[in-house]
C-alpha cells in the first residue's frame, strides 16, 4: 500500500513539474531562457552569444544568462527592451498559433524588437511578410502564451 501512495505522490508531483516547464512563457531549457544565449548581444554585438553562467538574473521565472556584467545590468534595466517578443518561441510559429522552440542564429530585430524563429530557413519566411506575421502573431500570443509546449 504503502508503494502504491508512493508511486502516486511521485507521479503527481512529476506531472506537475513537466506541466510548469510545458506551460512556460518563456522558451527555456537546460542551459536556460532562450538556451542561455544573452538577449543584450543580439543588439550590442548583432550576433548569438552564449552567457556565462557567471552573469545571471531571474526575470519571467526563468533564468538568462549574458556575456558579460554590462549586457546583465543593461538587460536588468529594461528586461522588456531586450528580452525577444512571444517568450523567445518561433515568431513565425506564433503567427500560426503555436509555439515551436528556436534557433540562437535564426533571429531578427524589427523596429527595436527581437524575434526569434524555429531555424534560419524558416527565418527566411518570416522576412518575406515580417510585417504581416508580427500582426499575427501579436494577436495569437495572449491566448497562446500559456499553452502546452509540445517539442
Amino acid at each position: 500500500m504503502k508503494a502504491l501512495q508512493f508511486l502516486l505522490i511521485f507521479t503527481v508531483s512529476l506531472t506537475a513539474c513537466t506541466s510548469k516547464s510545458n506551460t512556460a512563457q518563456v522558451f527555456s531549457n537546460d542551459e536556460g531562457a532562450i538556451q542561455g544565449y544573452d538577449p543584450v548581444a543580439y543588439f550590442t554585438q548583432s550576433q548569438s552569444v552564449k552567457g556565462s553562467k557567471e552573469f545571471s538574473f531571474t526575470h519571467a521565472d526563468q533564468t538568462w544568462y549574458f556575456a558579460s556584467a554590462e549586457n546583465l545590468e543593461v538587460f536588468k534595466s529594461n528586461p522588456e527592451k531586450y528580452a525577444p517578443q512571444f517568450g523567445g518561441y518561433c515568431a513565425y510559429g506564433m503567427s500560426r498559433g503555436y509555439k515551436a522552440k528556436t534557433e540562437p542564429d535564426a533571429w531578427t530585430i524589427v523596429n527595436g524588437k527581437l524575434y526569434l524563429n524555429y531555424n534560419t530557413d524558416v527565418r527566411n519566411i518570416w522576412n518575406e511578410k515580417q510585417s504581416e506575421f508580427i500582426e499575427k502573431a501579436t494577436t495569437n500570443w495572449p491566448s497562446v502564451k500559456e499553452s502546452k509546449f509540445e517539442e
